[in-house]
């Protein structure tokens, strides 16, 4: 199957604290409730904090778990308009761009297969994000790391990404954007919210973005279109109401289905150019994906409140995909040993999620304690079609010499669409969480997850199943403060994660399962300015689908993975807030051994040390100018290509530097530069599955105006 057959659904507000400070959002903002009456829902928008790995209302020092932001000030500074640029600047996350269209996200050398909205989400089928969704639509991500299975209800090692929407805000205000850069890069972007009423009962949101480029790989063109509006307000004395839509449609033609094939007969590693690319002038990938969301919040009393929502999403798409593959690699001299595989794919899954939770605070032996209850289900059906073609056709055999031209190869004759896959998914939760305090210092969590997961399938070589499977995951956590600045902090999650992988016969995997421990230290420094976490994790996990290749049929192809048991420990360090009045930092390091049936060389894709840094300031001699540098590094990585066995592709360990340079023309018109890949390093960018070239040093120029 080329997407994922589960995609994440979106509820619930849960927004999360901002990166520059370790103190709560809810502080800095609560002045801006008091300007206004005691209206309930400007109190809730102003409050809005982190349920982070725990589902209860906890600051980020005080959650025993590993937990990044990333915010919009930091993804408008370093230019990241899409949610994959994003992430390159969170610790500890790997972003594989495996084909031009596809993505997987890794963490602590797994993939990351839970991604959320607004706190609560299905899992994330394969892992895959297909085209890049737009960025401009959320105030910032959360990245929790680790096995999350109390929020999520599944989950593996990796982690979970919380991607937070823009809500309305307690004043009317706005931004337009303009954008020119390399490659015929042109976007335009505005984003403009306002109360409805004077004291700030309603208020409204919307949001749009357009972007248009051509790219430095061959024939490769994306656009994008997005919209997203949002309404909240007050029911009553004590309820709030918020309901939302969003639309991207994200075209894209000659793209890369696959990648380069980089090892010659002789077993060396070839050198392509940076534009090289293996598509077809007949190919493209077009999709749409809705989402609406309905959520009510109900304070019961002082202490609790209920909250019930819905959400609701359609992903569809059309595709006409090309891939070039060697079997035994590629002659030296003539660059021929290349073949061809057509596929043509039209896509629709609908998904479904009902969630209703209760949480608050409790006295008890004198002090004050948390609590959090919940049930949610959720459904999602996915069918995949294909266009039967004959497999005899020169689309299917030997290639011309590589590189070739994007008109070598003309399209196949594509039949009528017949039916490929039918699945459809079911997840049933019922979780809880308690908080006790025993003393002011130490606190402990406690929670636990039901789940029930159900999936029936049918595909085109007449293969059915059904599973059900029930699941009871213990979570346990522990925080003990050393000091007032000093917050130790140790948890354990039991890893439960279905699994949407199949093998060589197509049939399904049973879900991985394993353990997940973590201990860590959390320090505020330089008057709460800068939070420090220090954190040792190690995992096991069994039974985990490891993908190996595709397989071709009779007019259509999949993926097969097979399953791996595979232990990994390691240690991450992060610092995150102001080094000064005007400088902002963001420092991360990751480090970790893998061990499983390939001994220590076990997922040898992934890079076992990496680095990230964001660094900005603002003269202070002249405010009117910002400007910042930003890096990743990585340690080398390796991997065989699926069909060519005789020796490793290989990408030594490099460093990609990013800068930009704003400044304030006026206090509402912003000019700013960014410049990407500083030093024009020329690498592969992911082995996961063998990809392509990373771009080269590109340039792009923006204008903001705010009203």
């Amino acid at each position: 199957m080329l997407v994922p057959s589960a995609l994440t659904l979106a509820l619930l507000s849960t927004p999360v604290f901002a990166q520059s400070t370790a103190t709560s959002v809810s502080d800095t903002q609560s002045t801006d409730a008091k300007d206004l009456d005691a209206v309930l829902v400007v109190g809730q928008r102003a409050n809005r904090v982190s349920n982070g790995a725990t589902n209860l209302d906890l600051d980020i020092k005080e959650t025993p778990q590993s937990i990044s932001v990333i915010d919009s000030q930091q993804m408008q500074d370093f230019g990241a308009d899409s949610l994959n640029d994003a992430l390159r600047l969170a610790t500890g996350i790997q972003v594989e761009q495996t084909s031009t269209n596809q993505t997987q996200f890794l963490a602590r050398g797994f993939e990351i297969k839970n991604t959320q909205i607004d706190g609560v989400g299905l899992p994330n089928g394969w892992g895959v994000v297909t085209n890049a969704m737009d960025a401009f639509g959320f105030e910032k991500l959360e990245v929790i790391r680790g096995a999350n299975g109390l929020l999520t209800g599944v989950g593996n090692a990796s982690g979970t990404i919380n991607y937070v929407r823009k809500r309305p805000t307690n004043e009317a205000k706005g931004q337009v954007g303009l954008t020119a850069g390399s490659n015929g890069r042109r976007r335009i972007e505005a984003d403009y919210s306002t109360p409805f009423s004077e004291d700030g009962t309603w208020a409204g949101r919307v949001v749009v973005a357009r972007e248009e480029s051509d790219s430095y790989l061959r024939d490769f063109e994306s656009e994008r279109s997005y919209l997203y509006g949002v309404v909240d307000g007050q029911i009553g004395e004590n309820g709030t109401l918020a309901f939302g839509y969003s639309w991207q449609k994200s075209d894209t033609s000659g793209n890369m289905w696959g990648a380069l094939s980089f090892i010659d007969t002789d077993g060396n590693q070839i050198e392509w150019d940076r534009s090289a690319s293996t598509t077809q002038d007949w190919t493209y990938w077009n999709s749409t994906t809705h989402a609406a969301f309905v959520e009510y919040t109900h304070q019961l009393g002082d202490n609790w409140q209920a909250k019930a929502s819905y959400n609701y999403r359609v992903y569809d798409h059309e595709s006409q995909l090309f891939m070039a593959y060697s079997l035994f690699g590629l002659d030296p001299a003539t660059g021929e040993g290349l073949y061809g595989w057509a596929y043509k794919s039209p896509y629709e899954t609908k998904a479904h999620i009902g969630d209703v939770t209760v949480n608050g605070r409790f006295n008890l032996f004198g002090r004050e304690h948390e609590a959090m209850f919940g049930a949610s289900t959720a459904r999602s059906e996915g069918i995949d079609e294909y266009h039967p073609v004959d497999t005899t056709g020169p689309q299917f055999g030997a290639l011309p010499g590589f590189p070739y031209a994007g008109g070598a190869i003309t399209e196949p004759a594509w039949g009528e669409r017949a039916p490929y896959t039918a699945l459809n998914q079911r997840l049933t939760r019922v979780f809880g969480a308690t908080r006790i305090a025993f003393t002011d210092r130490f606190k402990t969590i406690i929670g636990f997850n039901w789940a029930e997961f159900q999936r029936d399938s049918a595909d085109n070589a007449g293969g059915m199943s059904d599973i059900t499977d029930r699941n009871l995951a213990p979570y346990a956590g522990v925080t003990f403060d050393f000091s007032d600045r000093i917050t130790g902090y140790a948890n354990y999650s039991y890893i439960y994660q279905p699994q949407d992988e199949v093998d060589f016969d197509r049939e399904y995997f049973a879900p991985s399962k394993g353990t997940n421990y973590e201990v860590g230290v959390k320090a505020e420094w330089l008057d709460q300015r800068l939070l420090t976490t220090l954190a040792w994790f190690s995992a096991k996990q069994d039974g985990l689908a490891t993908y190996v290749g595709t397989r071709f049929m009779d007019g259509y192809a999949y993926g097969y993975s097979r399953p791996v048991d595979i232990e990994s420990e390691g240690f991450e360090f992060e610092a995150t807030g102001k080094l000064g009045e005007n400088i902002n930092l963001l420092f991360g390091y990751t480090q970790l051994s893998m061990d499983g049936e390939d001994g220590s060389d076990t997922y040898s894709w992934v890079p076992r040390r990496t680095a990230n840094l964001l660094l900005s300031t603002r003269l202070s001699a002249v405010p009117a100018v910002s400007f910042g540098a930003g890096g990743r590094w990585q340690e080398r990585i390796s991997n065989f290509e699926s069909y060519v066995t005789s020796n490793p592709v290989r990408q030594g360990g490099y460093t990609l530097l990013n800068a930009f340079a704003a400044w304030d023309v006026t206090p509402d018109v912003t000019l700013r530069a960014n410049i990407n890949n500083i030093t024009d390093k020329k690498y592969i960018q992911s082995l996961y599955s063998v990809s392509y070239y990373g771009p080269p040093r590109e340039y792009s120029v923006s204008l903001d105006w705010r009203f």
